[in-house]
């Protein structure tokens, strides 16, 4: 993932709700969200074999984003891909999952990991020093550490906040949010060491470009009653919707 927003324990219908983009060049090949088996559901990076967002059928989620560091990049490093699903086949509670995947993680370029339940959420990162549970609310995650303040994270959270304020249950307008399209004035963009043009094309939370932009929307809710709806939305080159794949089940006991 490229762009998560993740909202716990902040809605009167929903325990967790996760909105987020997957940002990859579009020559990468893989495959939309399907079981891989009977106990874990993610998309899969047909290059590598991991993923980027994945749940299980006991409800643990865990997603990844990568560190922007273009000046720190080891081309022979291990996929950050298998990652996700090392935290969600991990025994141990969620804090513990993660700071084992952190341990693992030292020779991997830069990585954030969210990962938890309906009740529960814990970020870490091979950047940071330790597992932080998230308090109830609203958290943004990019290309940088937990809640940085860069404008598709601003932006993206304000909309997911407002559509809370509003007590809706349709999920469409959390869609709306991940295609919002628009790039961040250059006085607000970060510095990350990309090329002025990129740094603005990527402030979007939705990059359309011919080689590399957004691949897939994701809306996963689980609501109070242990209900989960796991919808992902795929995306061409120009940004025109060309999958859906929709899952839909109960938390297991």
């Amino acid at each position: 993932m490229c762009l998560a927003v993740l909202a716990l324990d902040a809605h009167h219908r929903y325990a967790l709700v996760v909105a987020a983009n997957r940002d990859e060049y579009h020559a990468r090949p893989a495959a939309a969200a399907a079981w891989w088996d009977a106990t874990l559901l993610a998309g899969r990076d047909l290059e590598a074999g991991g993923t980027w967002l994945g749940m299980t059928r006991a409800g643990r989620f865990a997603l990844l984003t990568n560190v922007r560091e273009p000046h720190r990049i080891d081309r022979d490093a291990p996929s950050r891909g298998a990652l996700v699903p090392g935290v969600l086949t991990d025994p141990s509670p969620v804090p513990g999952a993660l700071a084992t995947a952190r341990e693992r993680g030292a020779r991997h370029n830069g990585f954030n990991l969210i990962a938890g339940s309906a009740d529960t959420a814990a970020w870490t990162s091979n950047r940071a020093e330790r597992v932080v549970e998230l308090a109830p609310g609203v958290h943004g995650l990019s290309n940088a550490l937990l809640d940085a303040p860069w404008p598709k994270v601003v932006r993206t959270e304000a909309a997911v906040s407002a559509w809370l304020a509003a007590a809706r249950d349709d999920p469409e307008p959390l869609f709306d949010a991940l295609a919002d399209r628009s790039t961040a004035p250059d006085a607000a963009l970060p510095s990350t060491g990309v090329p002025l043009e990129w740094e603005r094309r990527l402030s979007a939370p939705f990059i359309v470009s011919e080689g590399y932009g957004t691949r897939s929307s994701t809306v996963v809710t689980i609501d109070r009653a242990g209900h989960v709806s796991f919808i992902e939305r795929s995306f061409d080159p120009s940004g025109h919707r060309c999958g859906e794949v929709v899952h839909r089940f109960d938390v297991a006991g």
